[in-house]
């Protein structure tokens, strides 16, 4: 929008009005090259914009933000046609179609910079008007192609208009699979050659050609070619390519054309001007307000959502100037819409500066994953620190079983260290943003998260992902993702482990410092942490699918069977609970002796803990009894020796992922002895065992921390979110009850489990 306000005073109703200006620079006979480079500067933005925009991101959008959107573009569209004969006189009435369309459209681009600039993107409002803005864009582009069709011929337009559509469904069945076969024969690993990038801008030509010959303009066949390239590498490569160069060179001469059509003396009165610019203005509140009639959203959400979508882009300027070079709009309509294009743009800016989201955030009360129904959302805040972190966070990801009914929703969070006095920042990506022409390290990681990220929700049901990048010292890295994680109302977050499996299967440190910031966010988070060791899983299966719990007891270990639940829903996924019980050989160990060892104070209570562990066990056994891809192993143990072997010979059964408890504030006889030797403590002893230990078998350990209430002095309770009271004081049916709720949630949804569920 700066470019076209740059050329507004080249034109007419500026610098234009002094004749020698406008005879030496833009005489009669220029304009003509000028307007046909404005066209092939449209011709290759299209072809970008159809690169960059998800068709299949509309299918997840909601309802409420659909019907916002469906009536965000009916309402100003037939007020832009009510407008366009209020103000028509002799021209051709076919010019509604332009006039109506360029209300219509809600900048997606120009929106989302906005809203991250005012911090307000992840709000309610925020995601509200971005999702509808996505449709907006989707039918600004139908408006078009139908001015095109409808004004480009005069005696054939049915032919044209069934000729576009043919083509579009050709674009999207055949040309996207022709490309993607291409794409596949092509040598990996060696990137894409000038002489391919050029082949795929000779065929962006070829299908601009086709459109222009069916009736309608080159750009209709660009943006077509465009949404049909399929490979994300593919489309990242020629954006870099070209992008600065269409954008930076081409589009300047579109804006320059745009400038010298209009004429603020052509337009009216002032009066005239601010009425209709304030008729322009309220089509989209408009619209907003209807929608409350369809949706559950108030006036207050509605009037913002309205004003938000004001927010216009280049699609409006493309819109309006097409109708201006078919001949179809006068000086004065053209004038008029493009000044009320500007006027609402940058009005949006300072309302929103009037809105703060942090007055409307909700409560975050969902903290552990013991705790959540399963058919509720689960917020996960997944840390990123290099790009092997990808593929382990991904597969445990794709191991929880999110549906349609138990959807996910993933912060992914590349955290970066700060270097030099760079001020800390949070940046929120959009889907398939990429960085500069000339990547950095940084950059190019930022895209490889991005790409996986939007792989795995696009093959998923059930998953939202948003990435967002924290710049940040390493002194408050673990503030810093605490702090993000309360913001997010997450459940859960996954933290990478500091060491990564080596060539030769041992474990190697990657980065020592994050083993810092991992201790920090377990003393410090506000929801349940698990932290994740990739043992080669990540390189040999998509997700995991023979599962086993190791569980000793306590709040962690009863977490860690709690995450495991989601994912037993999976036809093809087996999970194995295997309880640690101390034999009458073992030898009665004094919790207080190892309270000082622990990174917090926790008050522990041990028959409490023994009956909240019982009453679990018993409604996981009784709601999985006639699951046969369950199974629930009791082992009678003697010492930490047959401990250490039993779960030793365990890799005999080749699990891919084993999930434990931290094991706070509860030491059991078959754990204490490995308490000292810990390589890790931050694992606790068995998650240490795993790592530490050789195998033959490649897996995962997910390694759980639950989410704990401090009570007054600043200490914890053992027992996490349940009664901070059990054991002190209060009577034991007061205990059971507590524990009858708790269990309560994680297994409401396996006791309305259909019996023609497929197992395994």
């Amino acid at each position: 929008m700066m470019f076209a306000k740059s050329g507004i005073l080249l034109g007419p109703s500026a610098l234009g009005q002094i004749v020698k200006y406008r005879r030496q620079l833009f005489p009669n006979y220029n304009f003509h090259v000028i307007e046909t480079m404005a066209h092939v500067a449209l011709v290759f933005y299209g072809f970008l914009v159809g690169l960059q925009m998800d068709i299949k991101s509309v299918l997840r959008i909601g309802i409420k933000a659909r019907n916002v959107a469906v009536i965000g573009i009916i309402i100003p569209f037939v007020m832009g046609t009510i407008l366009f004969f209020s103000l028509y006189r002799d021209e051709d009435a076919r010019g509604f179609i332009f006039y109506g369309g360029a209300l219509t459209v809600t900048g997606f681009s120009v929106l989302a910079k906005i809203l991250d600039k005012q911090k307000i993107l992840q709000t309610d409002i925020g995601k509200m008007a971005m999702s509808s803005a996505v449709i907006n864009d989707i039918g600004a582009w139908f408006i078009l192609a139908l001015g095109y069709v409808v004004t480009g011929s005069t005696t054939n337009i049915h032919w044209a208009v069934i000729c576009t559509i043919a083509y579009a469904l050709f674009c999207v069945f055949y040309l996207r699979r022709a490309i993607g076969w291409i794409i596949r024969k092509l040598p990996e690993g060696q990137g894409y050659s000038e002489f391919f990038v050029c082949s795929i801008l000779g065929g962006m030509a070829i299908s601009g050609v086709i459109t222009d010959a069916l009736g309608t303009h080159p750009i209709i066949g660009a943006f077509l070619f465009g949404l049909s390239v399929p490979n994300q590498m593919l489309q990242a490569a020629i954006l870099d390519k070209l992008d600065d160069f269409v954008m930076g060179f081409l589009m300047p001469t579109f804006f320059v054309v745009c400038g010298l059509r209009t004429n603020f003396r052509a337009m009216g009165s002032i009066y005239e001007i601010v009425g209709y610019i304030i008729l322009f203005v309220s089509a989209k509140i408009l619209s907003t307000f209807a929608a409350t009639f369809f949706s559950d959203m108030s006036i207050k959400e509605a009037l913002a959502v309205g004003i938000l979508s004001n927010t216009k882009s280049l699609m409006a300027l493309i819109i309006i100037e097409a109708g201006q070079a078919q001949q179809i709009l006068n000086t004065q309509l053209y004038s008029l819409m493009v000044t009320g294009i500007l006027v609402m743009t940058v009005i949006v800016t300072p309302i929103t500066m009037l809105y703060h989201p942090s007055q409307e955030l909700v409560p975050h009360k969902r903290r552990t994953i013991q705790k959540a129904k399963v058919e509720e959302e689960l917020r996960v805040l997944a840390c990123i620190h290099a790009a092997h972190d990808i593929p382990s966070v991904i597969n445990l990801l794709g191991s929880s079983n999110s549906t349609s009914a138990a959807p996910i929703t993933v912060f992914a969070l590349q955290v970066v260290e700060l270097v030099g006095r760079a001020s800390s920042m949070l940046e929120v990506h959009t889907s398939g943003k990429r960085g500069s022409r000339s990547l950095g390290h940084e950059e190019a990681q930022t895209r490889q998260i991005i790409a996986a990220f939007d792989n795995y929700e696009l093959r998923s049901d059930g998953v939202m992902v948003q990435v967002l990048t924290a710049r940040c010292a390493l002194s408050t890295m673990d503030e810093d993702i605490c702090n993000i994680a309360k913001d997010k109302r997450a459940a859960f977050i996954i933290l990478p482990f500091h060491k990564q499996r080596s060539l030769a299967g041992e474990m190697e440190d990657v980065n020592p410092e994050i083993r810092a910031v991992n201790e920090g966010v377990l003393a410090n988070a506000p929801c349940s942490v698990g932290i994740l060791i990739d043992r080669g899983l990540s390189e040999t299966s998509d997700y995991a699918k023979n599962i086993v719990v190791l569980y000793f007891g306590g709040p962690d270990d009863r977490e860690a069977l709690a995450y495991a639940l989601r994912m037993v829903d999976r036809p093809d996924t087996r999970l194995t609970v295997v309880k640690f019980i101390p034999g009458e050989g073992a030898t009665d160990i004094d919790p207080m002796e190892f309270a000082e060892e622990s990174h917090v104070n926790v008050h522990i209570d041990k028959e409490s803990e023994k009956l909240l562990d019982e009453e679990f066990l018993n409604r996981f056994k009784i709601s999985t009894a006639n699951d046969k891809s369950v199974k629930y192993i009791e082992l009678l143990l003697n010492d930490v020796e047959e401990a250490v072997n039993a779960i030793k010979l365990m890799d005999q059964h080749n699990y891919d992922l084993y999930i434990v408890g931290k094991g706070r504030g509860i030491v059991s006889p078959l754990t204490a002895g490995l308490v000292d030797w810990c390589d890790c403590p931050e694992l606790g002893a068995i998650g240490d065992l795993l790592v530490t230990s050789e195998f033959d078998s490649t897996f995962s350990v997910l390694v759980m921390q639950q989410y704990v209430k401090p009570i007054g002095d600043g200490s914890v309770n053992s027992y996490g979110s349940m009664s901070e009271r059990i054991g002190l004081g209060m009577d034991m049916d007061m205990d059971m009850q507590r524990a009858d709720s708790e269990a309560g949630d994680v297994f409401s949804s396996f006791r309305r489990r259909p019996e023609h569920m497929p197992r395994v």
